[in-house]
């Protein structure tokens, strides 16, 4: 009984101690600090609740990545990246928005808008925990604003006009400036009459690698972009909504896409936005299978990943695949959407398979100079047997190839997977050992396996 009257006297006396220590703490508080009493509600004011970090003020800046130190630098085929110097441990770069003239394919020249002369403008890259500050100026003749499309960043910094930031007008210079949280595959482009800016080429990938990343040993970038442009014009229509009839990786449009150059036993990774207007692409590769690693908003979790030979890349979206090059050959990769592996069709006229079209052309072009009839028999070979076309267009351009002519355009590229590689210049098309490729069957074939032909 006394023991127990000791323990409760002994426990009060312990909560009492603790009431007094926390009373005393929290007097030696800073003021902002200190603990209130519950208030009555007609006359004590509400409890001060400390802010909330931002994940802005969370974000650390650290000391530069630089390429081959920190990260495996992204190869961006037809294109370029955006040169940095480091001022104070912060990475400047500079964009300028302008016009200049743009090829296509050869053929094909318009007059575009885009940054540092080129669309898409030349990739960005730097490293997660990066502070960057970039400098857009303005020689177009019209305001635009730049967005850091899937960047997370503090709001004044997202470059919506008129939303988050006055536009930049014609002959002025913004400052953007920001640290870094995140990795992954992101874009940046206009967001100031998007519908127009976007169409004229105004668009470009943002690369930002993490600070202790998985090396891979060829990292490419492609961005796929629409266009309209009518045959025998010189602009592209920037206010087309449905009808497109270019469709390029990297501002190009096949023959004119450089190949990807890989050495076999390459890991590979490649990176593929769509800043096109409205269609979804679906990439697909020959020769190997991919996983799907990340998206503009991060990486996809290993036990997340499957085995992928055809990937769709949603408008505004990015995509970063990766698989083992352990193949040689020369290996195609397009958009799976047939029609756009085609450049400036005249599908707006017609179906005319199994119709003798001579004349019905040779009346029609007078009238319509851009008037281009599908063929009789399909409308592979029509460019490769010089179609009459009006002047700077190119209908149905296809290349040539090592066992004749690829009637194919648009988004179309090759892999060429070699043994030995040293640089990105063309191998010239691949030498397959004898036996591996396909070829016409013979008669004694046929009939060995009882086959009638």
């Amino acid at each position: 009984m006394s023991d127990d009257r000791l323990s409760r006297r002994a426990l009060l006396g312990s909560a009492a101690a603790a009431v007094l220590t926390s009373a005393t703490s929290a007097a030696a508080q800073p003021p902002h600090q200190h603990q209130h009493a519950a208030p009555t509600p007609a006359t004590s004011p509400e409890p001060e609740v400390p802010a909330k970090p931002t994940p802005a003020n969370r974000a650390r800046t650290m000391a530069p990545g630089m390429p081959g130190r920190d990260y495996t630098p992204v190869i961006t085929p037809n294109g370029a990246t955006l040169p940095f110097r480091i001022v104070d441990g912060v990475k400047v770069f500079h964009l300028v928005a302008e016009e200049f003239q743009h090829e296509f394919v050869p053929g094909l020249v318009t007059t575009c808008w885009g940054y540092n002369g080129r669309t898409p403008g030349p990739t960005i890259e730097a490293v997660e925990g990066d502070r960057v500050r970039v400098y857009v100026s303005n020689r177009l003749p019209t305001p635009t604003s730049v967005h850091w499309h899937g960047v997370l960043l503090p709001s004044g910094m997202d470059g919506v006009s008129g939303l988050t930031q006055a536009p930049i007008a014609p002959g002025e210079t913004f400052r953007y400036e920001f640290t870094l949280r995140q990795h992954g595959t992101c874009m940046y482009h206009t967001h100031y009459d998007e519908m127009v800016q976007q169409a004229m080429g105004l668009v470009g990938m943002f690369v930002i690698h993490p600070r202790a990343q998985r090396r891979v040993d060829k990292d490419f970038v492609l961005l796929t972009n629409e266009w309209k442009v009518e045959p025998g014009t010189s602009r592209p229509d920037p206010i087309e909504m449905i009808e497109f009839n270019v469709l390029t990786f990297n501002g190009k449009a096949f023959p004119a896409t450089a190949p990807l150059v890989i050495e076999r036993g390459d890991r590979v990774r490649i990176r593929i936005g769509n800043l096109s207007a409205t269609n979804h692409h679906t990439m697909h590769i020959h020769g190997f299978a991919w996983e799907v690693v990340g998206t503009d908003g991060g990486e996809i979790a290993p036990s997340a990943r499957v085995p992928e030979t055809t990937v769709i890349v949603p408008v505004g979206t990015t995509r970063s695949m990766e698989f083992v090059a352990d193949m040689s050959g020369d290996w195609a990769l397009h958009c799976h959407m047939t029609h756009h592996t085609m450049t400036q069709m005249g599908h707006q006229f017609g179906n005319w398979v199994g119709v003798k079209a001579d004349v019905v052309d040779r009346a029609i072009r007078p009238l319509l100079p851009s008037y281009m009839t599908m063929g009789e028999k399909g409308m592979a070979g029509m460019a490769e047997h010089g179609m009459e076309a009006p002047q700077n267009s190119v209908p149905m351009l296809g290349g040539p190839g090592p066992f004749g002519y690829i009637d194919m355009g648009g988004m179309f590229t090759v892999l060429k997977v070699r043994d030995r590689v040293t640089s990105q210049a063309d191998p010239g098309w691949y030498r397959h050992p004898a036996g591996t490729v396909a070829r016409a069957a013979t008669a004694a074939e046929l009939a060995r396996d009882g086959i009638t032909a």
